[in-house]
């Protein structure tokens, strides 16, 4: 039953081959059982799911059942959900119980979704490996070939990617600000999709970079993304950056093919340190493409060599900015001081981790008087012309092809201790964000060691119907069927 994909599970539950709170009960069984080892999940909800579990039983009986009814998923600890507690893996919000719904969650509800826990984070989404959640790092369940080192999942989304990995969710929601949906999903072996920027509602997920933050599902493949995509989007007027354009089929666009498509190969991606197992599975995805039809062209994005060092200016910035509002006094736990400055100080002390402290004073110093125009106004300058790049590439073609991550997931004890090198695992996903586009990745072969390895698809704007299309066809050609050593 754990082995069922979306589609197939839907389609079982409205055959009534097994109910809907077997379904559920299974995946709280798997949670009790692998959870204390991955630690993908900081809160589950085990009566509230086989509340929702019962719900969907009576509406698929009736004949009322939405398209994702008895389907188990788990929610980002970043999305606001109606009491039930939201901590952004962060010691400020611990005690955190939300009175409303954000828009997402509420749009999956609304289809019937069971709701089976919070999904652990790197704290406040700053993070590549989530290792600074404030409730402990989370356990990739793939393991390397003859050994037995704990590896990272990914972040910030590295709950959701591990939980779904592990078979402890058939899917999730993740948010991505830098390629936080899609370097958890090539880490841990499964497909990811940031939409275009404005395509799902922000109201009610909790804030890191306002510019950047876009809300996207990770599944086990592409088809149950783009299932799950389309019902976490949509215009939501109580959201200022959505953006009220249709929503198109998306399960509908994964048979569509790519033959007469043209798929871009942008050349900066290829750097001289770029590994060779990950040059080769890039060319291996190239041929795969070209096979099925598709036109392949040698584009060019010349300022994507500066976007990892807009995108650390521009996001600390932000986040210093909605993070402010965590003072003790009107958000956030309180740590009490002799005065209201020391009270500041020793909430924000106590509340924050050491990578929320560093962006945050990043962002300030980027922002501040004498300092603004030389980092934060040039940055959002050559922002701009990142975004032109992608521009111009997109008038010669329909998609892009890159990999998705320098390398496969590493194990905890390799975190870096210097915090510049742990960016560099975003170096491949920024652009897109700093640009708005769509961008998916989807598991397409193995490293050396036997860990899996992504490829990630660009697309146009508005046009995620084509990134599922190519993603989908790369899903049908690497016949991934390769499975982690910890799953239920």
């Amino acid at each position: 039953m754990l082995d069922f994909s979306i589609a197939a599970a839907a389609d079982a539950l409205r055959a009534r081959k097994f109910s809907a709170r077997e379904l559920t009960q299974a995946h709280l069984d798997a949670i009790a059982t692998l959870n204390p080892t991955l630690n993908a999940y900081i809160t589950v909800t085990p009566e509230r799911a086989i509340a929702a579990a019962d719900a969907a039983d009576a509406a698929l009986a009736a004949g009322t059942a939405g398209p994702l009814a008895g389907i188990p998923l788990a929610i980002k600890d970043l999305f606001c959900t109606a009491g039930v507690r939201t901590t952004a893996a962060s010691r400020i919000l611990g005690t955190f119980v939300p009175p409303y719904e954000s828009t997402v969650t509420a749009n999956l509800l609304r289809n019937g979704a069971v709701f089976l826990g919070k999904a652990n984070l790197d704290e406040f989404a700053m993070g590549s490996s989530n290792m600074t959640s404030a409730h402990g790092p989370v356990t990739n369940p793939w393991r390397r070939a003859g050994d037995d080192a704990a590896l990272v999942p990914g972040g910030s989304s590295g709950g959701s990617a591990a939980a779904v990995a592990g078979h402890l969710a058939m899917g999730a929601t993740a948010t991505d600000t830098g390629g936080s949906i899609r370097q958890p999903a090539s880490f841990c072996g499964i497909a990811g999709i940031k939409p275009t920027y404005g395509r799902c509602s922000r109201w009610g997920i909790v804030a890191f970079a306002s510019s950047l933050d876009q809300a996207g599902p990770v599944a086990r493949s592409v088809e149950d993304c783009a299932i799950l995509l389309g019902s976490m989007a949509g215009f939501d007027p109580k959201d200022s950056t959505s953006v009220d354009v249709a929503v198109p089929d998306f399960r509908a666009a994964c048979a569509r093919g790519v033959k007469g498509m043209r798929i871009g190969i942008p050349r900066e991606y290829r750097p001289d340190s770029l590994p060779a197992e990950i040059a080769a599975l890039w060319d291996q995805g190239i041929s795969w493409l070209r096979d099925a039809g598709a036109q392949i062209v040698d584009v060019s994005l010349p300022h994507t060599r500066y976007g990892l060092a807009t995108y650390y200016i521009v996001a600390p910035a932000e986040a210093s900015s909605n993070l402010a509002r965590y003072d003790g006094v009107r958000f956030g736990a309180r740590v009490d001081g002799q005065d209201l400055i020391d009270l500041y100080e020793r909430t924000r002390a106590a509340g924050f981790g050491d990578e929320v402290k560093r962006r945050i004073m990043i962002g300030t110093y980027v922002l501040s008087a004498g300092y603004y125009d030389a980092y934060y106004l040039r940055a959002q300058k050559v922002r701009a012309l990142i975004l032109r790049d992608f521009t111009e590439a997109f008038a010669k073609v329909d998609a892009l092809l890159t990999p998705t991550a320098p390398s496969a997931a590493f194990a905890q004890g390799d975190k870096p201790t210097d915090p510049v090198r742990m960016y560099l695992n975003d170096v491949f996903t920024v652009p897109a964000s700093m640009a708005g586009i769509p961008g998916m990745s989807v598991p397409a072969g193995l490293d050396a060691s036997g860990l899996p390895l992504g490829l990630q698809v660009l697309g146009k704007h508005f046009d995620e119907a084509s990134v599922f299309a190519v993603c989908a066809e790369l899903e049908r050609a690497a016949g991934f069927v390769a499975k982690p050593a910890l799953r239920a």
